[in-house]
């Protein structure tokens, strides 16, 4: 029996957020609305949007002994999830600075602080948090070294679920653990890199992603939902139209979500309809955490 039914290993940041009207282009000056901080960071989304929804979390990341990182863990906390794998200090609590425009697309620029400072050896050290977790989620917002020793790190029969943001090229043995390995359109070009070229559908890219060695593949695609790809083949699933507000942290809901949901044993398609409903909901707030919704304010979309 798990503890836990999802482990979100990531980071944690404080988010600092502009409403502007356009964003600056090189050199130029603009101005903004009063700024707003948000607890944030794409591992600390996750687990709060997870909680939210009723899953069993947790999180293990690390940050400052500072008000940020109060902040965070205060924001965690009140979603529900367990924080005993949280650390604290070592750096000062990561920062993302983000920009967001009428449309409610964002730019984002993020400070790591401590999220760097999660070593191979903090994740070692979790090794009973791994071993009650029935599934294990994480990003690139902290050292790549520590993702490996994650994969390393997991329980004989849980799952692990990846998404690779800010992109990077990813060690075969990464890959091959994903189930799913979870991209927007960006990352899938960052990943398949010359190979992206080949063609504009997202259907290739999926395919083309599969066959780098994930065990699945889902591609989102904002408004339009998501494809999801596996050995069994390539299934689009469509998504809730809705007024984006703000899509600061869809991303990350959309990943708990379908993580939470195929820890229940949801096949990958059904999960991922679920999940971007998810996004969905999301999307229709300002903010990040603060906006992810309870699974009441899902099923009523």
């Amino acid at each position: 029996m798990y503890d836990y039914d999802l482990l979100v290993v990531g980071s944690a940041n404080a988010d600092l957020v502009i409403g502007v009207e356009r964003r600056p282009g090189a050199g130029e000056t603009v101005l903004g609305s009063d700024l707003a901080v948000h607890p944030g960071g794409k591992g600390a989304n996750q687990a709060v949007a997870a909680a939210r929804l009723g899953a069993r979390t947790a999180l293990l990341a690390r940050v400052g002994s500072d008000e940020h990182g109060r902040l965070l863990l205060d924001s965690l906390r009140e979603a529900g999830a367990d924080t005993v794998g949280v650390l604290v200090g070592g750096a000062p609590t990561g920062v993302a600075l983000i920009t967001v425009d009428p449309s409610g697309d964002n730019s984002i620029v993020v400070s790591p602080g401590a999220n760097g400072r999660l070593t191979p050896s903090d994740v070692r050290a979790a090794a009973s948090l791994f071993h009650a977790s029935r599934v294990v989620s994480t990003q690139l917002e902290i050292p790549l070294e520590s993702v490996v020793e994650v994969v390393r790190s997991l329980a004989p029969d849980s799952r692990f679920v990846l998404n690779p943001s800010p992109p990077r090229p990813l060690p075969s043995e990464v890959l091959a653990a994903c189930d799913p390995l979870i991209v927007n359109e960006h990352e899938a070009k960052v990943i398949l890199g010359d190979s992206a070229q080949v063609s504009d559908e997202p259907e290739d890219w999926a395919r083309l992603l599969l066959a780098k060695g994930p065990r699945s593949v889902v591609v989102t695609l904002g408004g339009e939902g998501a494809l999801v790809a596996s050995s069994a083949g390539v299934t689009r699933v469509p998504s809730v139209k809705v007024e984006a507000v703000d899509t600061t942290g869809a991303g990350d809901a959309f990943t708990a979500a379908l993580a939470w949901r195929l820890g229940t044993g949801e096949p990958l398609a059904e999960a991922a309809a679920y999940a971007a409903r998810v996004g969905a909901a999301t999307v229709t707030k300002e903010g990040a955490q603060v906006s992810f919704p309870t699974a009441a304010e899902v099923a009523a979309l």
